[in-house]
């Protein structure tokens, strides 16, 4: 197994709002998919696997990289707000493919779908993007991290 890899993603319970039981599934859903598969490089961290430690605090995501090996660890502050659009509108479309699931068209359904995935996609690559500098990680690792971007958003 690759040691480029996140091992454990830990929410600091003291800044990351639980809101109700069917968004802590989400939450729980979008970790479990990020640790079943995943590439994570940081450029400056220690040997890996990795254990992340995620807050929010000032409107920013801070992620806290820990290199199981030797403990080092390295931090990153994002700010949530540029990812702001893309959640809110990928919420927007998430609501309108739930609607559309009760009474539309297959061919409706299936469109929706579509650009559902691409907001997903363009939230990855602007994750992507943003972390470049900082860590190496692949699309579908970026995409399972922007889903729990989206579900620390939930206002719920």
């Amino acid at each position: 197994m690759s040691q480029k890899r996140i091992s454990l993603v830990d929410l600091d319970e003291r800044t990351v709002i639980r809101r109700n039981a069917e968004i802590d599934h989400e939450r729980a859903i979008a970790i479990y998919d990020l640790l079943e598969e995943n590439y994570f490089a940081p450029v400056d961290g220690g040997a890996g696997p990795y254990r992340l430690r995620l807050s929010v605090a000032d409107s920013r995501l801070n992620i806290a990289i820990i290199s199981e090996p030797d403990a080092v660890e390295t931090n990153i502050v994002l700010p949530l707000m540029s990812f702001r659009r893309v959640v809110r509108d990928y919420f927007l479309i998430c609501e309108s493919y739930y609607s559309a699931i009760k009474n539309a068209t297959l061919s409706q359904i299936e469109a929706i779908d579509m650009g559902r995935r691409g907001l997903h996609n363009e939230g990855a690559t602007m994750l992507q993007e943003t972390l470049a500098e900082m860590v190496e990680i692949d699309h579908n690792t970026a995409r399972r991290l922007f889903t729990i971007i989206c579900v620390l958003h939930i206002r719920g």
